[in-house]
């Protein structure tokens, strides 16, 4: 048995390249079936190079010692601050302010603000926030939806090759080119390849804009319904600064929402009425927002908000629950729900997907899935979690902006920018500083912040660089660089870059992005170091594709 498991090594170690290659093009045929999600696929090709011994336990610690995973996880928490902040929604709210007089030109302006910001900024969160803009603005020009849409996206993608830190693709290639013994990319560094990149893409995009995929115009309700928009009300005190003023000087609403009507007594005032009616104490404003800002209403404790018994307390908590199909009272007023009566709690907001619900709060007839927001004590969220007619009482995801903290998460990204800009200190350890800064300051909760980063990716990049470092080790690298050493030697300069350019593109067809630097970039250097080529243009041109 000893001799078998002896010749067994033995094989592996003769034909560790060729087998690292095989196990390699096992982990595409499994990608391009997607019958398990890339990161277990990436985790068992890592496995298998552990198992065959190709990598061993040193090389498998020093992955996780790559900067690139840390970097790309603190500038997920800092765009997280930003928008728990409330400065994405601020700058979206400008943006809709000049949308309203110029539509079309707001278009343009909505697309280099999105090139702009995901130049800093995870891109995930800045298309998040235009898509409503977006949506309105095909509304009112008459555009396809899809025809906007579309190249929100791509633009996104396109400012992540601005800088060091628009992507965690260009995170990933500085990682493995700084323990490669390289020096390490400042953050403005592939501002030139980038702009070209996304000067290229944007030209193209609109020269082919005609054949992206068209529908029909948005018009109406289910139009201008923004995801999680809630119906709610408030009501106005007797020493509230509003009381005798006209509706229009409403200001705390953002452009995302809107005044639906004002409820004085029996009576409720709709549409073109509101423009010039004078507000009085009592009244009640029947407004649609979205969850961060009637949760800011919340906290501020300004407006009475909502329908029901309970008045707010100390300890109390916001839940969100949605109505099960086979709920008793389908058809039924709002108020008239005898669990309102039954317990101390007050429903401050109701979400219908892709309808608006109405006239009122406490009139709508509710229908199944409406996702109710629900303010108690924790014996009303106990009641609310043991009714068999609602589907789940979990603590509400939507939270509060904290406005008045926006200053000094702003103050942190830019001091990230602007330190690793004059090589002051690295990316790294400039935002993992910025993070101690934001939670001390409570710009963001700690379990916030955790929950703003990807996991999924981050667990996807470590069994990537894995996968690189064993055909590194392996000598598959060295195999593969020998194969197109002989038709490279004398080309010329624009063919090197041309070929990794274009095979990094095919690859990220097939793989994420982040998997194909990690793949990548370590046979890019090999080659560089092969043909005495220099190696930043060439690592660039990888990150970039």
């Amino acid at each position: 048995m000893g001799d078998m498991i002896d010749a067994l090594r033995a094989f592996i170690e003769a034909h560790q390249a060729v087998l690292s290659l095989v196990i390699l093009a096992a982990m595409f045929i499994g990608f391009l079936m997607e019958r398990l999600p890339a990161t277990v696929i990436a985790i068992l090709g890592a496995c298998t190079y552990l198992a065959l011994g190709i990598l061993d336990d040193k090389a498998i610690y020093s992955v996780f010692s790559n900067s690139a995973p840390i970097v790309i996880g603190a500038m997920f928490v800092l765009s997280g601050a930003l928008i728990r902040t409330g400065v994405i929604q601020r700058i979206a709210d400008l943006i809709m302010a000049r949308a309203e007089k110029h539509p079309r030109l707001a278009i343009v302006e909505v697309l280099l603000g999105a090139l702009v910001a995901s130049a800093f900024l995870n891109n995930t969160p800045v298309v998040v926030v235009l898509i409503p803009i977006m949506m309105k603005l095909a509304e009112v020009t008459g555009v396809s939806a899809k025809k906007l849409l579309m190249p929100l996206s791509i633009v996104a993608v396109l400012g992540g090759t601005l800088t060091l830190i628009g992507t965690s693709t260009n995170l990933v290639v500085d990682g493995i080119v700084r323990e490669a013994g390289m020096p390490r990319f400042g953050i403005f560094e592939i501002t030139p390849i980038g702009l070209v990149t996304a000067a290229s893409g944007v030209i193209g995009l609109a020269l082919m804009w005609w054949l992206l995929p068209s529908d029909k115009p948005v018009k109406g309700p289910a139009g201008t319904h923004d995801a999680h928009q809630y119906l709610t009300e408030l009501v106005l005190a007797e020493d509230d600064d509003l009381v005798g003023m006209t509706v229009e000087a409403f200001r705390d609403l953002p452009r995302s929402g809107r005044i639906v009507g004002v409820r004085r007594a029996s009576s409720v005032v709709h549409g073109g009425d509101l423009e010039h009616w004078t507000l009085a104490a009592g009244d009640r404003l029947i407004l649609r927002v979205d969850g961060a800002t009637l949760m800011t209403w919340r906290e501020q404790g300004r407006f009475r908000l909502g329908i029901g018994s309970g008045e707010p307390a100390e300890g109390d908590m916001v839940v969100e629950t949605m109505i099960a199909s086979n709920h008793p009272g389908i058809g039924q007023r709002l108020i008239d729900i005898p669990f309102l009566q039954k317990i101390r709690a007050r429903i401050i907001g109701l979400d219908r997907p892709a309808h608006e619900p109405g006239p009122d709060l406490a009139s709508v007839r509710i229908r199944p899935a409406d996702r109710l927001l629900v303010a108690g004590g924790p014996r009303e969220v106990e009641a609310l979690r043991d009714n068999p007619h609602l589907i789940g009482a979990d603590l509400a995801k939507v939270r509060a902006f904290r406005r008045g903290k926006a200053w000094i998460a702003i103050l942190c990204m830019l001091s990230v920018v602007t330190l690793a800009a004059f090589d002051v200190m690295s990316i790294g350890v400039a935002a993992i500083i910025a993070i101690g800064v934001i939670l001390v300051t409570r710009c963001i909760d700690n379990e916030e912040a955790w929950g703003t980063i990807d996991g999924d990716v981050l667990i996807l990049i470590f069994a990537m660089l894995a996968v690189g470092l064993a055909l590194e080790q392996s000598g598959a690298v060295a195999m593969m660089v020998g194969w197109v050493k002989p038709s490279l030697t004398d080309a010329p300069a624009w063919v090197l870059v041309f070929g990794i350019y274009f095979s990094a593109l095919i690859l990220s067809e097939l793989l994420s992005n982040n998997a194909v630097a990690a793949l990548m970039t370590p046979v890019t250097l090999a080659i560089a170091a092969e043909l005495s080529s220099p190696a930043f243009p060439l690592v660039s041109r990888s990150s970039s594709s």
